[in-house]
């Protein structure tokens, strides 16, 4: 599929998909004119690759990880590792503590919210 066609299905910009690629996070064969051509599997791939944007990872840490984690069947990957398991659990733990500083950011702004409500 074009790269259009891979942003309308996947609800991201072209200029991600690009990024991607320059990342190697995301891979094209081209056509004799020169057009990226995506497989269908680069559509799973851009849902994962922004899932774990969104998880909080950056493009590099995604990179590594992308080969490792499970393969379409659902099945691990030949090249996962427990290495991999214990990045994610890293990830996983630095996300944990941002979630309790900002709970407790958002405590300390309520008190001070109904302390100028009583003033």
């Amino acid at each position: 599929m074009r790269i259009g066609e891979l942003a309308r299905r996947t609800g991201v910009s072209e200029r991600s998909l690009r990024y991607y690629e320059t990342q190697g996070l995301l891979t094209a064969e081209r056509t004799p004119g020169g057009h990226r051509d995506y497989p269908e599997a680069a559509v799973d791939r851009v849902i994962r690759i922004q899932e774990l944007y969104a998880a909080g990872l950056h493009s590099e840490r995604i990179r590594l990880l992308l080969p490792c984690m499970r393969d379409q069947d659902g099945g691990p990957s030949a090249i996962a590792t427990p290495r991999l398991v214990a990045d994610l659990s890293a990830e996983r733990d630095r996300i944990d503590r941002l979630i309790t500083d900002l709970v407790r950011s958002r405590e300390t702004l309520d008190e001070v919210i109904r302390a100028a409500g009583d003033a």
